[in-house]
């Protein structure tokens, strides 16, 4: 039986937690976690999942699996305390957090980097991994369950998850502001607000879910709902006369370079 061990108890360590459990990739008591100092934190965790707290390394020191979920700024500080674990898989989801960094800390071992999202919580997240040369088969098969646990994995180069990090990992914030914006617009055409936000949610999860089961091109399917001087064509004419298009590219672009900041921090 696998042993995976947390470190860090935040919202994304929760969310692995949920979704490892619920999908009964391992068993909850075969979980343990830590974090700096909220024990009422670690309290309720245990409650919830089943999963076991920690604060000594004699704890874990038959863990396979490590998994780092501090914040970046914290792992510097964090990483000699487990130098000990000669064995374990690090698996890390640090924004911006290169492998070398625990390259340092654990030459030999094998290093998965994962940027997830935080519709992990919900088991839907989009998540990007990249390994360092350590990974084995086993290890890759046996890491990549325990992050479709939590949604979709696609296996990436490690610079490319800056992208990954500008697209999916802060991407659920972006569509939330648009909802935010098409439901504030709605509004002031004259809807009340339960009936925006309903139709607007749904109006997102129903082209989600075209994009997914049919597998049509973004472009195919928009242009099928687009009727030439139609009431489609106008609000995609406004979008482009306000240079939705740039705006966007501009969006993934400065979160990826600010991955790309916190790398080198």
């Amino acid at each position: 039986m696998k042993k995976i061990a947390f470190i860090g108890a935040g919202s994304m360590a929760e969310a692995i937690i949920a979704g490892v459990v619920k999908n009964e990739v391992v068993p909850a008591d075969a979980i343990y976690v830590t974090n700096h100092s909220n024990e009422e934190r670690l309290t309720r965790l245990h409650k919830q999942y089943g999963v076991t707290p920690f604060r000594e390394m004699t704890d874990i020191q038959d863990v396979d699996v490590i998994i780092f979920a501090t914040k970046p700024n914290q792992i510097t500080d964090v990483l000699p305390q487990y130098a000990a674990l000669p064995n374990a898989v690090i698996v890390s989801v640090l924004a911006g957090t290169p492998i070398s960094t625990f390259e340092t800390i654990f030459p030999n071992q094998a290093v998965a980097r994962v940027m997830p999202n935080t519709s992990a919580t919900i088991g839907e997240s989009a998540s990007g991994i990249a390994w360092n040369t350590k990974v084995t088969d086993e290890a890759k098969r046996w890491v990549t369950s325990l992050v479709e646990a939590i949604g979709i994995v696609q296996e990436v180069e490690e610079e490319q998850l800056h992208t990954v990090t500008g697209l999916s990992g802060s991407g659920p914030a972006y569509v939330y502001f648009f909802v935010e914006a098409l439901e504030a617009a709605a509004i002031r055409e004259g809807l009340d607000q339960t009936t925006a936000r309903k139709l607007a949610v749904q109006t997102i999860k129903g082209a989600a879910l075209m994009l997914d089961e049919t597998r049509e091109e973004p472009a195919t399917l928009r242009e099928r709902v687009t009727s030439p001087n139609g009431t489609t064509a106008a609000g995609l004419e406004a979008l482009r006369e306000h240079q939705f298009e740039q705006t966007i590219h501009a969006c993934v672009r400065a979160a990826k370079q600010r991955s790309i900041e916190l790398g080198k921090a």
